[in-house]
């Protein structure tokens, strides 16, 4: 910044002479008041004249006048020049801040301090300066000494920071890559897949993946000023410190951020500690830099002068939110949660025109989509920088011995794929040396050892170090680990080994030999450690404070380097010290070993954690801080390789047990990957299970890998060296197998290439994307002669020209074994081809070349041609003008079919002549004239021609047809074939060949109406004529007349096109007509000059062009038809006039089954005519009509006889004001409805209000659709009061979230339970008052749902008071987010205490009230939802005064021994108690048994009917024999078995997940907990889940569930049951004839299970669940389920996921016989559209129908668009899961955007 100069000199007016010229510019933009005021303080003389003058004048005579100005100050007195500057600092605009911060400085602000002013001056019209002015110096200077202290304290931080550097950072060396927003996610490069046809693809938008080019860091932030720039990288790219770095070049005044800008860094984690909103001033200055408030508001006048630089975006635990539409500015003062304060940031709605930079990584940048100006990313280090700080690190001492270690250590680096993947990252390159130190040391020491006792002593022949007295030890000993796992494992050995007296980077590492012992001689600070990494893990949390961890073992990690130190500033501004680990992998590698050495993370936890991420970046993707290398870490674990270093951390170490567990944890991970080998992957997922196979160094996992993929696809994704490494791996360990590689639309580096090689017994290679051009041919081309096995090799839809194909034409012959070519869609012109086909004689097994789209001209399809007489291998050449060209070589030489296909052009023919026999001839486009004709007709008996002859668009007149239809009898095996296809201008001719054809084409032939009779006479009487084209001709209604009147002639005929004729409008009454004459004409197809008529089973005519007075003619035409009939008037723009016309003869078309009128409504008025067709004819059963809505159908369908129900569905058409008036006197005077559909007609609240008020009048059965009309929360209250003033309806559901839902149902039962729904619709108080209202005087019990209202706690307190007067029962479910643990126990006891007519409360992800009047607390529940025992506190003595309570729920929670106290102290109180669920989620020793004390000392034991526990909350031990297994004391496997003794009135029992395994010691306790259930004779509801209890324990439970005979539910999923125990099982529950719900997923059974189920069934008619997943039915089973699921009249939900087989059609079908379906689950089963369409014929017969779960399957586009058009009348389905189908992305949005309630995400 300039420097200030001093107020009390004169040199004021040098600054001012100096900044003159750029004053003047500044001026020159100021409006004329403001020149004027500054003119009025010159003299009145100089001052007047100027101001005349500026009255009126141009440009140049002010900008004279602004330099007359100026020159007068520069001479004037001090005094007068400091009161200018001043003024004019304080009215002019767009100062820049450091020139107006100069002249500021020079004129000072104290007005008194100025020498006395000129008289002549002071007499002018401005007096002293405003007090603006005075006010206006100070900000300046307070905004600079804030400066100056931001400066300070970023100098300070890149003094801590910089510290542990290697190497200097230098923003001139650092490189970026520009990167420009994906605007075609699914395929980011356009590569055109293998049916795109047409011409070259043009170049693509590029994905986030590509790098358009490659600029420095300091060039990339040039220009960055107001705008939001983006910098993403990987973890350990260095964006941090680059953004230290930049702060404190901006500090010394360098850099392209100016120094008179403010530059605020936040960091991200920082801001994640601020949970209280905030003002902006109030994150500025209290958790920035703090300082006085004056600079705020001088921020918020010049946003632009300030650099707001947000860092690590990805460690943010919230989500930026965009703004789509025109956001307004925020308020500045107003306190805000950070992330809405960082969103109005970056939407411009704080501090427009500041200038803003963002760090993320890449998978973090779609969030920033739409926000983000320029988007670039952190290039990692080359070979070279690599290479650069490997000498640095080791040579930082100087001595030639570290040196020559670093040499060492560089070759080491460059020959380890892994190591040199990690090194390209900074972070990760300093962990990389001190692995690198720690191996070659240690190879030191052992050489060094080696050598003593090899010399016994003598030491003069020992060669020695000129600086040290070491021997100097060989290279090429160093082990190098072979996955990225053990490079781990080798760091961490490094780690552990460093000297921690050792301050720096190079710290030293322990060169006395250690044992080999090392891990399990830290092995408590390494379980200490890895425990901390596992809960950050699970917690998404990389900073730990102090309490975190004990104090020994924080010492000990940051002494050895795995654990740094990290300043954080807490809440209330507080310095305080967190911790992290060096690098997230490394925090992620421990949480691995964690995983694989402790019990204390479950299976469960593993499978859960274990999943294969994908390189493909979508918005909905989860946003997680960690690097998602777990898995693989886990992976490499696995490896036998490191089972004994997991052994020496087990936290049961030495003999077998610790390994026995350690093996065991393993084989889990490897059956995972077995699962995963032969699951359907996507490309980027089978290369990350690549990588999980390489690091496991299992082959025979890998040959399962590539086992069920011959080829493996990898898709838009950007690929590795270390990714080729893994494929190698995979790939090679088929042995003799061939594999193929298909990269289609990756990016891949030339580095790939050097790789690629590593990968053996390649038969097939495929490139296919613009990215690869004539470079990446020549690398290609180096490396091709070493795939001998390479038989296929694409390299299409790329960028390559003639030079890249020479280069590929001179590698491939080195591939003998290449049969197939395509080079299609490149740029090869005619050289390239002609390079490519040199190589035809020198490939012996080549078989097809493809090169079309290639830019090519005829020159190269005449020189391919020209082959075929020197290379008489060639069999078909196939060319399409510019578009197709290829070519077919056999084998056999001696062949004598040959094929040539050409369009467009006959110039080639005489080059023809050489060629041999033909077998096609196709010939398209040019003119055959009569020269032209007779050649061909000359040669084409030399061609031999034995299959098709197609001449289109050729000119050919008749009398060339004469000619050309007489070589049949030449060409005599064309007949069978059938089939003449003309397309050519005709003219008169005689009579010609007589012989017969099924398909003749004659369009644009010019055909009149007299040459049709010689037309037939030419072609014969075509008895077996089937497809007749005369389209484009000039038949006229004459030719019309002649065609119809033949046509008794044309038996075997199925369509006649006769388009393009010039038909009048006649024609609509000629074919009505003839299709009621002509039995065999069934079909008329009539739009516009579109004339088709079809022979099909049943009557249809469509005609999309009929004036309104040929509507009575047509209709009473088609009065005469019998049968079936459809009129199709589609697209006919029907006025209201042909409407009337129609309704008119309505009633008379008794034959009229459907009629469609589909884009035919033009007005909301013609669609109100229409709906009158419900008062007309009685036989309607459906009328679907829509105006505004493109590709919707409308259409009217009739029954018969006369209807029973009819549907009405009148969307889209704007409903408004009296139109709606008039429809609902139309509806009033119909029929009665089932169903009535009036969405999307825009409404809005006075609509639906007028709605409302005449529903009682309507004759409605089922349901009322107002969804999509603009609802506000006043059409809410006027839609929820028809629970009270309509008898009939039974259930209202309304959302104004972007589904805008709004649904009404009824009943015929007035006494049945009423239900309000509302969700998303943003309530407030006086709403809910107005709901409790209308619910206090309902007729009926009602139920009401909240969800995600935004419901404030003190909200629901008054409704809850406001419900307690309501003289009827009913429920109340409230679902918010922030009701979660302390705040749920708060808002339970507020409610109790509020309302005394509570009967039931209970919480389990929603809060349930259940009123009744009158009544006494009977159910309390507190289920999962992050309760603590000490937050129970509070209910204490709720609980005490509620003697009736039966029912106490608490499991799933955290209680602990506060909760185990808790129970104690209030289970004594509760005589009526006889529902107990209790859990926690801590397994001590110590809550087990003081949960089961508790049990024991219940004071109604013995009356208890309810019990559930599960592993999954307490975890209860079976006896002593799994003791060993599960800690736990043996009293806790007793007192249980005591309690269910004890219980005899128990009625439900969950004890879920007790065993884990079958094995011999653990079947007595398994068999003794069931024989402890005998006497349970009362037993309602019982789950045994996760028992594994297999043969011996069925048989066990089948002796006792015939004396269950109350049973409603029974669980056994995960029990290990046989197909032949499910029937067994199956036996035993004939008994329980009450029962209802069967669950036994995850099991064995099979058809023979299924065929009892049809058996025994039928006489369980109260079945309302049925879940049988994960079992292997199989088709026969599915059969017979089909007949069991008939007699299931009450089932409401089936679960059929994954059972084996995808033919459930059967299935599907019988699900028609149940009416009260709810919910379907058919996932994971590969089913087709066959299966989906069953589904769309029964999705109308299930009107309750909430969920359907069709995910995982092979469902296409045309099943997903069925199911699409089935959803429209059921208003009930809410969701149909559509994720993993044969839709691809573009096609899901398109089928999202029809219909909201199609899921094809994950989740």
């Amino acid at each position: 910044m300039d420097e200030e100069v001093d107020p009390d000199s004169e040199y004021v007016n040098s600054v001012l002479a100096h900044e003159s010229a750029e004053l003047v510019h500044i001026l020159s933009g100021q409006s004329t008041a403001v020149i004027m005021k500054l003119c009025q303080m010159m003299p009145s003389d100089a001052g007047c004249n100027i101001n005349q003058a500026s009255g009126n004048a141009s440009s140049e005579a002010v900008t004279e006048h602004i330099k007359a100005l100026l020159e007068y100050f520069r001479v004037a007195n001090a005094a007068d020049c400091r009161t200018f500057l001043q003024s004019m600092c304080v009215l002019c605009d767009n100062i820049p801040m450091h020139l107006e911060s100069k002249l500021m400085s020079a004129a000072g602000y104290e007005n008194s301090a100025c020498e006395p002013s000129n008289q002549s001056v002071m007499a002018g019209k401005s007096p002293s300066p405003p007090l603006e002015q005075l006010i206006k110096r100070p900000r300046i200077d307070y905004w600079m000494q804030y400066i100056a202290t931001v400066k300070h304290s970023l100098q300070r931080r890149w003094e801590r920071v910089s510290e542990q550097l290697v190497t200097d950072v230098q923003l001139e060396n650092v490189w970026v890559g520009l990167r420009t927003a994906n605007r075609t996610r699914e395929r980011p490069d356009q590569t055109p897949g293998p049916a795109d046809k047409g011409a070259r693809t043009p170049e693509p938008d590029w994905d986030y993946g590509s790098m358009d080019s490659r600029v420095t860091l300091e060039n990339f932030l040039q220009g960055c000023a107001g705008k939001v720039t983006v910098l993403v990288g990987p973890a350990g790219s260095g964006k941090t410190l680059l953004m230290s770095c930049l702060g404190q070049q901006w500090a010394h005044g360098l850099g392209p951020i100016p120094s008179f800008c403010l530059f605020v860094l936040l960091e991200f984690h920082q801001l994640n500690v601020l949970s209280r909103p905030l003002s902006l001033s109030e994150l500025l200055l209290r958790h920035y830099v703090p300082v006085k408030d004056t600079i705020v508001d001088y921020l918020l006048s010049n946003p632009e002068q300030s650099c707001w630089v947000l860092d690590g975006y990805d460690k943010f635990h919230s989500k930026i939110t965009k703004q789509d539409v025109q956001k307004e500015l925020l308020d500045p003062e107003k306190p805000l949660p950070v992330a809405d304060l960082i969103s109005g940031l970056l939407n411009r709605q704080l501090l427009p025109g500041c200038t803003l930079m963002v760090t993320c990584r890449v998978r973090d940048v779609l969030d920033l989509e739409g926000i983000s100006d320029k988007v670039g990313q952190l290039l990692g280090w080359d070979c070279q920088e690599i290479k650069e700080y490997v000498d640095n690190y080791f040579g930082k001492k100087g001595d030639s011995a570290n040196r020559a270690l670093g040499v060492k250590a560089a070759e080491v680096l460059v020959s380890s794929r892994h190591l040199l993947a990690m090194a390209s990252l900074p972070a990760l390159c300093n962990i990389s040396c001190i692995c690198l130190q720690y191996l070659l040391l240690e190879k030191e020491e052992e050489d060094s050892e080696v050598q003593r006792e090899d010399q016994g002593g003598r030491n003069e022949g020992i060669m020695m170090d000129g600086t040290i007295n070491r021997p100097q030890p060989p290279l090429t000993q160093v082990q190098i680990p072979s996955t990225l796992t053990q490079v781990y494992l080798t760091i961490l050995s490094a780690f552990l080994c460093r000297d921690p007296d050792t301050r720096g980077n190079n710290d030293k590492l322990n060169t006395i030999k250690l044992p080999q012992s090392i891990l399990s001689h830290h092995r408590s600070e390494l379980g200490e450690l890895s425990q901390l990494a596992w809960n950050g893990l699970e917690e998404s949390k990389i900073l730990f404070m102090k309490e975190d961890i004990s104090q020994d073992v924080l010492e000990f990690s940051i002494k050895k380097g795995l654990l740094s130190q990290v300043e954080l500033r807490c809440e209330d501004g507080m310095l305080v010290n967190s911790y992290c680990f060096t690098h997230l992998t490394l925090q992620e590698f421990l949480a691995a070993v964690r995983i694989m050495t402790s019990d204390d993370v479950s299976d469960t936890q593993l499978k859960k954690r274990f999943s294969l991420r994908t390189r493909w970046m979508t918005k909905s993707d989860q946003r997680t801080v960690f690097t998602d290398s777990l898995h693989l870490f886990v992976c490499g674990l696995a490896s036998p390789c490191c089972t004994p270093a997991l052994v020496q951390l087990a936290r049961t170490p030495g003999g077998t047990g610790g390994q026995i567990w350690v093996k065991k944890r393993q084989t889990l991970v490897l059956n995972l990957l077995t699962k995963l080998c032969q699951s359907n992957l996507t490309g980027p997922k089978i290369l990350e299970l690549c990588h999980c196979v390489q690091e496991s160094q299992d082959h025979q996992l890998a040959k399962q890998v590539v086992g069920t993929r011959p080829t493996l696809e990898l898709r838009n994704i950007r690929l590795l060296p270390n990714d080729i490494d893994a494929l190698a791996f995979v790939v090679n360990s088929v042995g003799d197998n061939a594999i193929g590689l298909d990269f289609r639309a990756c990016s891949m580096e030339s580095e790939c290439l050097d790789v690629l090689p590593m990968c053996q017994h390649i038969h097939y290679l495929s490139f296919c994307s613009r990215r690869y051009g004539d470079k990446f041919a020549e690398k290609l081309s180096s490396i091709l002669p070493k795939f001998k096995s390479l038989r296929k090799l694409e390299f299409c839809g790329a960028s390559l020209t003639s030079t890249g194909a020479a280069s590929l034409a001179s590698a491939l012959p080195s591939c003998p074994e290449v049969t197939e070519i395509n080079l299609s869609d490149n740029n090869l012109k005619d050289g390239g081809i002609k390079h490519i086909a040199d190589i035809f004689t020198k490939q012996p097994r080549l078989v097809l070349v493809k090169l079309g789209r290639n830019n090519s001209s005829l020159e190269a399809v005449d020189f391919l041609i020209g082959k075929m007489s020197s290379f008489l291998n060639i069999q078909h050449i196939h060319a399409d003008g510019t578009k197709e060209l290829t070519v077919t070589i056999s084998q056999n030489p001696d062949m004598n079919s040959h094929f040539f296909h050409y369009e467009q052009s006959l110039s080639i023919l005489p080059s023809q002549q050489a060629s041999p026999k033909e077998t096609f001839w196709i010939i398209s486009g040019g003119h055959l004239d009569a020269d032209t004709l007779r050649k061909m007709i000359e040669f084409l008996p030399k061609f031999n021609i034995t299959k098709k002859i197609i001449v289109n668009d050729s000119g050919l007149t008749v009398e060339g047809l004469v000619s050309l239809t007489a070589l049949l009898s030449d060409c005599p095996t064309v007949i069978p074939f059938g089939h003449i296809n003309f397309r050519h201008k005709l003219s008169d001719d005689d009579d010609g060949n007589t012989e017969t054809v099924s398909s003749v084409s004659l369009c644009c032939c010019g055909l009149l109406p007299t040459h049709l009779e010689r037309v037939w006479r030419s072609l014969g009487t075509c008895p077996d004529l089937t497809l007749l084209d005369l389209s484009s001709n000039c038949l006229g209604n004459k030719g019309l007349r002649k065609l119809l009147d033949i046509l008794p002639r044309l038996s075997a005929i199925q369509e006649i096109n006769a388009s393009d004729n010039g038909i009048g409008k006649e024609r609509v009454v000629m074919l009505a007509g003839a299709l009621c004459s002509q039995n065999n004409l069934t079909e008329t197809h009539i739009s516009g000059e579109q004339v088709i008529l079809k022979f099909c089973p049943d009557k249809r005519m469509n005609n999309s062009s009929l004036p309104p007075s040929d509507m009575t003619p047509l209709c009473k035409r088609l009065v005469q038809c019998h049968g079936y009939l459809e009129l199709d008037l589609s697209h006919c723009a029907l006025t209201d006039k042909a409407i009337k016309n129609l309704l008119t003869v309505l009633p008379k078309m008794t034959s009229l089954q459907r009629l469609n009128v589909s884009h035919s409504i033009t007005s909301t008025n013609a669609a109100l005519v229409l709906v009158r067709c419900l008062t007309v004819s009685q036989r309607v059963t459906s009328v679907e009509l829509r105006y505004n809505l493109p590709q919707a159908e409308s259409f009217i369908e009739f029954d018969s006889v006369k209807a029973k129900e009819t549907s009405c569905r009148l969307t889209h058409c704007s409903l408004k004001g009296d139109i709606l008036e008039r429809l609902l006197e139309i509806l009033q005077q119909g029929p009665q409805l089932a169903d009535l559909d009036l969405s999307s007609n825009q409404l809005e609240d006075e609509g639906v209000k007028t709605f409302v008020d005449c529903l009682q009048k309507l004759k409605i059965t089922t349901y009322v659709n107002l969804s999509n009309n603009g609802l506000t929360q006043k059409g809410l209250l006027d839609v929820a009061d028809t629970l009270r003033t309509c008898d009939n309806v039974c259930g209202v559901e309304i959302s104004l979230n972007a589904e805008d839902r709004c649904v009404i149902w009824f009943t015929h039962d007035e006494d049945c339970e009423r239900t309000l729904s509302v969700t998303d619709s943003g309530l407030e108080r006086d709403h809910l008052v107005r709901l409790a209202e209308i619910i206090s005087v309902s007729p009926s019990p009602t139920k009401l749902e909240f969800k995600n209202n935004f419901l404030q706690s003190d909200w629901i307190e008054d409704f809850v008071k406001l419900l307690n007067s309501s003289q009827r029962g009913f429920s109340v479910s409230i679902d918010e987010r922030w009701i979660r643990s302390e705040e749920a126990v708060s808002l339970l006891c507020r409610c109790l205490y509020l309302s005394s007519s509570i009967h039931t409360i209970r919480y389990h992800t929603t809060l349930h009230l259940s009123l009744v009047n009158s009544t006494e607390l009977t159910s309390v529940s507190l289920m999962d939802c992050a309760v603590e025992g000490h937050h129970l506190a509070s209910m204490k003595s709720v609980i005490q005064r509620c003697p009736s309570l039966t029912e106490l729920d608490l499991s799933h929670n955290s209680l602990g021994i506060d909760g185990a106290e808790f129970l104690c102290s209030v289970l004594p109180s509760l005589p009526n108690l006889t529902s107990l669920s209790i859990g926690s989620k801590e397994a001590s020793v110590a809550v087990v048994e003081k949960l089961s004390e508790a049990l024991l000392q219940a004071a109604a034991i013995q009356c208890l009917k309810r019990l559930v526990i599960s592993r999954q909350s307490v975890m209860l031990p079976l006896g002593p024999s799994s003791l060993s297994h599960c800690g736990w004391s043996a009293s806790g496997g007793l007192q249980l078995i005591q309690t269910l003794a004890e219980c005899v009135r128990l009625e439900t029992l969950w004890l879920n997940k007790i065993a884990t395994t079958m094995g011999p010691s653990q079947a007595n306790g398994v068999l003794d907990l069931l024989a402890a259930m005998e006497g349970l004779t009362q037993m309602q509801d019982i789950e045994l889940k996760g028992w594994r209890m297999a043969d011996r324990g069925i048989e066990e439970l089948t002796r006792l569930l015939p004396f269950w005979t109350e049973l409603r539910k029974i669980s056994l999923s995960k029990n290990l049951i046989s197909d032949h125990m499910g029937e067994m099982l199956l036996e035993a529950l004939n008994s329980c004839t009450h029962l209802e719900e069967l669950h036994l997923p995850s099991n064995s059974l099979g058809n023979v299970t299924a065929a009892k189920m049809a058996l025994v069934v039928p006489s369980l008619t109260n079945i309302t669940v049925l879940d049988i997943s994960e079992n292997s039915i199989g088709y026969e089973g599915s059969v017979s389920l089909s007949k069991a699921i008939m007699c299931m009249k009450n089932l409401t939900k089936i679960y059929l996921t994954s059972v084996g087989t995808s033919e459930l059609c059967p299935v599907a079908a019988s699900l028609a016989h149940c009416p009260l379906l709810q919910d379907v689950g058919l996932g994971w089963n590969n089913c087709g559209d066959k299966v989906a369409l069953e589904l769309v014929r029964v999705m109308p017969l299930c009107q309750k129908l909430r969920r359907i779960d069709l995910e995982s399957n092979a469902i296409s586009v045309s099943g997903a668009e069925a199911l699409v058009k089935a959803l429209q009348p059921c208003p009930a389905l809410q969701m149909i899961r559509l994720w993993r189908n044969n839709v691809s992305a573009i096609e899901a949005q398109t089928l999202s955007l029809k219909e909201r309630r199609l899921n094809f995400s994950s989740t």
